[in-house]
């Protein structure tokens, strides 16, 4: 399950034309929907560390795998899977940063928030 999460986010990523390096955004133009520039930012911040926490949970998943087979078995073998270690280490390189997917998804509108009232 985890696995296809991280594949999802690397595939949207791509679909979504997520930048891959840090850009410049008008605050202002980006606080429009909730007419609060710290509203904004918290809904972003919030999200961004959901997809780090499952990008991390995946990660460590694929690193179980390796740390089980590397305790089975030490032999010729260990080359080969530190090589589809590297491989996998890379994927994980390439998703862009959190915080550029949580701000893209926002600015596409697909981030969906609400308030909880205080029953006071």
């Amino acid at each position: 399950m985890m696995d296809n999460q991280k594949r999802n986010y690397m595939q949207e990523s791509r679909a979504k034309n997520v930048p891959e390096t840090t850009v410049s955004r008008d605050m202002l133009q980006l606080s429009k929907p909730s007419g609060n520039v710290y509203e904004t930012l918290m809904v972003i911040a919030r999200r961004s560390n959901q997809i780090s926490q499952d990008i991390k949970e995946s990660l460590q998943d694929d690193l179980m795998e390796f740390a089980s087979a590397a305790a089975n078995d030490q032999s010729v073998a260990d080359t080969v899977e530190n090589q589809e270690q590297i491989s996998r280490s890379r994927e994980y390189e390439r998703i862009p940063k959190s915080t550029l997917i949580a701000t893209r998804e926002y600015e596409l509108g697909e981030l969906h928030y609400e308030y909880k009232e205080d029953n006071k």
